[in-house]
């Protein structure tokens, strides 16, 4: 239950000031047909065995088809693909028109201009509050090219410059 002083607004506004990176989950249906979803809750989770995690909301139409198939790809986008997010984050059956992949070995899209990929099985899932935790063994991974990441930052979109 959420103490009563902590509502909602509050708690996206204070949160909003982390800097999250952003993928796209991704990984096809029975029929082939690719699916897609943004995430901004991504983490590594174990080193021995190499396990990720990311958290969906229970809203999503695009989590309980990821979830059948059971197999998944965290495509981690750079910094110049705020509009393939925006694509991606649009509900609708469009999400992968005009959008270069390549199919990984456990069957999920691999996007070709992604900064790193990381195919997974799925693991486990939990309930936590209004979303759910995927729990994804790393099966393979790879970088794609090497560039600044897309962050998401107080709703709205940047990169990543390192300073020495």
């Amino acid at each position: 239950m959420t103490p009563p002083d902590i509502n909602s607004a509050t708690f996206r506004h204070v949160l909003g000031h982390y800097a999250t990176g952003v993928c796209v989950v991704t990984a096809l249906e029975e029929d082939q047909t690719p699916i897609g979803m943004v995430v901004g809750s991504f983490t590594s989770v174990s080193l021995n065995p190499p396990l990720i995690a990311f958290f969906p909301d229970q809203k999503s139409t695009s989590w309980p088809r990821i979830e059948k198939a059971g197999k998944f790809c965290v495509n981690v986008l750079a910094g110049d693909q705020h509009l393939l997010c925006r694509q991606f984050a649009t509900a609708g059956s469009e999400k992968f028109t005009g959008v270069a992949h390549r199919i990984s070995n456990n069957g999920a899209p691999i996007l070709d201009d992604a900064l790193a990929w990381i195919d997974c099985s799925l693991d486990d899932v939990h309930e936590f509050g209004d979303h759910y935790m995927a729990l994804g063994r790393v099966d393979s991974l790879g970088v794609g090219r090497s560039c600044s990441p897309l962050l998401f930052f107080q709703g709205g979109y940047g990169e990543f410059t390192l300073h020495s």
